[in-house]
């Protein structure tokens, strides 16, 4: 195991002739982007922001740098900012004339008042902490939560949790794996060229569009890298995406019918004996019964639920039983309620195939020092601290599998407890870096504005107003940028081998905007004024917090400091092959998986365990013209959503002049074939209905989509519309069009990429 270690010799600041000084530093939010934590050099003179570029020095970005990251000089000088802490009467909620500026020990004292009146008559888990996804305030919220303000009651309005959660559940209850990820050589000071490294053959890319997500700490652009250097792809995905197009295989299947395939492409290594027998015997649980529940899915039958040809099962199925392969699983494996089934039938074949922590394979991460450190509870583990409240948190009473995996409410029960008070009221609303009336994964947005709008205090912090502020808070705090403060992030908590990169103060900030942790900090100070501080250091300020936090992550030196970080900008972590060997994996250092069994569970004890089959299975999707024939003449197509734009973070950057004039309002991918029979042009508006909702589009004419199938923009709203309600956040809602609380059976997983609709031009 290799310890934490500099990079880069390259200094963290230069001078330039002019007196323009040049920062290296790291971008993840805010604003929004995902834990990349992409390279920056920050161009100041004379105090001022003057431009944003790639870092070469950057081990993995290479310098390269999205569009977003590159617009942060317009952000940073954008007229809209929040600058300083704002207050108004909760009976003016909604309304953008009402609020007015205090100041921040007026606006502490709000919060600690109100958090002491409300605790006393309600309880602690009345209070409720709200994050967003990918924000940098997700490294803050349950301390923020559990720790400062001793409550139970995390939230993340993510209907079916769908999002990373299922996939990581399936990781750790088949794999016993935190997290696992593609063989990008991350950790290699030689990248591509270190000689333990070996290039995949294939990657099965499953759901994703990574060049335009780079998800879950993951830099998309290695897949380019990798490609060039041999690597091939295939890649299962409802769009032709680039990725798609450049594929050896595209297997361009119906909306939600993943499982079926995945369980086809294991028959087909099963039965054609291609999977290894070693591996198999040595190292998992339950082979017998998996291969006889995948055999049950016979490609041809695959074939006519996925609308793939059976070739090309077969034919994905050979490649990938090769060594090595590996793969990058996505959001869409996440978003349906058969969700567990597919990533337990998708991991399956790279554990067919041992095809696990092996060069080139499917890495495996690592867990965290400290159980829970970033919400999860280590799933099919003991909880470090048995809880004993008799009043079970939000949906864990429903759904007692959130007890196994995530220390929030189950989301969509968190709407039912808004709504009846059941099992305690929530009635102090934190929302942090959350704007979830628009935001990718809130169903039924109305429901979650009118749960909220009348709860006794609402208190929000964010960088620009939006909709979900401006409808509900009574008070809003003003946050600084990544370049305004000092921070760290790790690629997915280093649960993926690679980097630790330093978030580097660079400039002042401006008006008197604060960091997530510095709020989080302030307010423990006021709440805990107990708190000994001697025993639990990093409580004393950000330094300390931060320095707490890097040696939360396996074996880092004691004497690397956060200062140390600075000084390198970036660090290089690696995490070796064969950790299952090695005994890297168990706490009690034996060889093996971190499962119950310690093997790979093909067979799964955890499922088993909470009344679900164990095997995979597969189900059709429920709103199919299938499952309900009765709505195919009046909702012929099928939607969905998801799909990532470069020039937004879901409901982030929309108003940024430049960018909006790369994707100037909410599009709908619709097929040439669809559209000449609906009437339908390039630009022209179309709403989407079904019988939960509509929302209106403009159309984009293009022959990536099936025929039958409608892709649609989500997250937006319209900044520049500041005289509409909530600036006309209900015009292109695609949320509004989902249905409450359709999920799995465990609480994971919902529809966001197969349900039914009609499309019609919009005359008005």
């Amino acid at each position: 195991m290799s310890l934490l270690s500099r990079v880069s010799e390259a200094p963290n600041m230069t001078e330039l002739e002019d007196g323009t000084k040049v920062f290296r530093t790291t971008q993840w939010s805010p604003p929004g982007c995902h834990d990349v934590a992409c390279g920056l050099r920050v161009f100041v003179k004379d105090g001022k922001l003057v431009k944003v570029e790639g870092d070469p020095e950057q081990p993995i970005t290479n310098g390269r740098l999205c569009v977003r990251c590159l617009t942060l000089p317009e952000y940073y000088y954008h007229p809209d900012r929040l600058l300083y802490p704002m207050k108004r009467d909760r009976k003016y909620r909604g309304q953008a004339d009402k609020w007015e500026r205090i100041s921040w020990d007026e606006a502490y004292d709000i919060i600690v008042s109100e958090y002491h009146r409300l605790t006393e008559k309600y309880g602690y888990d009345t209070v409720s902490v709200w994050c967003g996804t990918g924000r940098e305030a997700s490294g803050y919220q349950f301390q923020l939560c559990n720790e400062v303000f001793h409550s139970r009651t995390a939230i993340h309005a993510n209907g079916g949790w769908s999002c990373v959660i299922p996939r990581q559940t399936a990781m750790d209850w088949l794999l016993g794996s935190a997290y696992v990820e593609y063989d990008g050589a991350f950790g290699f000071e030689d990248r591509y060229d270190d000689p333990r490294w070996e290039c995949p053959k294939y990657m099965l890319v499953w759901g994703r569009n990574p060049l335009w997500s780079n998800p879950d700490g993951l830099f998309g652009h290695s897949t380019v890298d990798m490609m060039k250097r041999g690597m091939k792809l295939i890649v299962v995905d409802p769009r032709a995406s680039w990725l798609a197009m450049h594929a050896e295989i595209h297997l361009q299947l119906r909306p939600g019918t993943d499982a079926a395939l995945a369980m086809a492409m294991n028959a087909v290594i099963i039965n054609e004996d291609l999977y290894d027998h070693e591996f198999v015997e040595c190292w998992t649980y339950g082979f017998e019964e998996y291969a006889e529940r995948c055999c049950t899915m016979t490609p041809e039958m695959a074939a006519e639920i996925c609308d793939v040809p059976a070739e090309d099962i077969y034919r994905a199925a050979r490649l990938l039983a090769q060594k090595p392969c590996t793969a990058s699983v996505g959001l869409k494996a996440d978003q349906n309620p058969n969700t567990l089934q597919i990533c337990h039938a998708v991991w399956g074949i790279f554990a067919l195939c041992g095809n696990l922590d092996n060069p080139g394979g499917v890495k495996l991460g690592q867990t965290m020092k400290t159980a829970g450190a970033t919400g999860r509870k280590g799933v099919g583990c003991q909880i470090e601290e048995e809880d004993t409240n008799p009043i079970p948190i939000a949906g864990h009473d429903q759904y007692p599998a959130m007890d196994f995996i995530i220390n929030t409410t189950q989301p969509d029960c968190t709407l039912d407890t808004l709504l009846t008070g059941i099992p305690y009221p929530i009635e102090f609303l934190y929302i942090q870096s959350s704007n979830f009336i628009s935001s990718c994964i809130t169903q039924q947005p109305k429901r979650w504005l009118e749960a909220c709008r009348h709860k006794e205090f609402i208190m929000a912090t964010d960088i620009m107003m939006n909709p979900t502020i401006q409808g509900l808070a009574d008070l809003v705090l003003p946050l600084s940028f990544a370049i305004e403060h000092d921070g760290f992030v790790s690629l997915h908590g280093c649960n993926q081998p690679g980097q630790f990169n330093a978030i580097r103060k660079v400039i002042e900030p401006a008006g008197e905007c604060k960091s997530d942790l510095e709020i989080m900090l302030d307010l423990d100070h006021r709440i805990n004024p107990d708190r000994d501080l001697e025993a639990e250091p990093k409580w004393k300020d950000p330094y300390n917090y931060l320095n707490a936090k890097i040696h939360n992550f396996p074996d880092v030196p004691e004497d690397v400091t956060y200062a140390d970080l600075c000084e390198w900008v970036y660090g290089r972590y690696e995490i070796p092959y064969y950790q299952y060997k090695l005994g890297l994996l168990r706490a009690d250092g034996q060889p093996g998986f971190k499962s119950p069994t310690g093997r790979v569970e093909f067979w799964s004890t955890v499922k088993n365990k909470l009344g679900e089959d164990p095997l995979p299975y597969y189900e059709e999707p429920r709103f199919s013209k299938i499952s309900r024939p009765e709505w195919a003449e009046k909702y012929p197509l099928q939607f969905t959503t998801g799909a990532r734009r470069p020039t937004s973070f879901h409901t982030e950057h929309r108003m940024i002049d430049s960018l909006r004039e790369i994707r100037p309002a909410a599009m709908m991918e619709i097929n040439p074939v669809t559209a000449e029979k609906y009437g339908i042009s390039q630009g022209d508006w179309v709403y989407v209905e079904n019988p939960w909702g509509r929302a209106k589009f403009k159309a984009d004419v293009t022959p990536i989509v099936k025929e039958y199938v409608v892709n649609c923009d989500h997250g937006w709203w319209y900044p520049e519309a500041k005289d509409a309600e909530l600036f006309d956040v209900w015009k292109s809602n695609i949320n509004e069009l989902m249905p409450h609380k359709e999920i799995g059976k465990l609480g994971l997983g919902s529809h966001y990429g197969a349900l039914p609709c009609k499309i019609y031009r919009a005359e008005d």
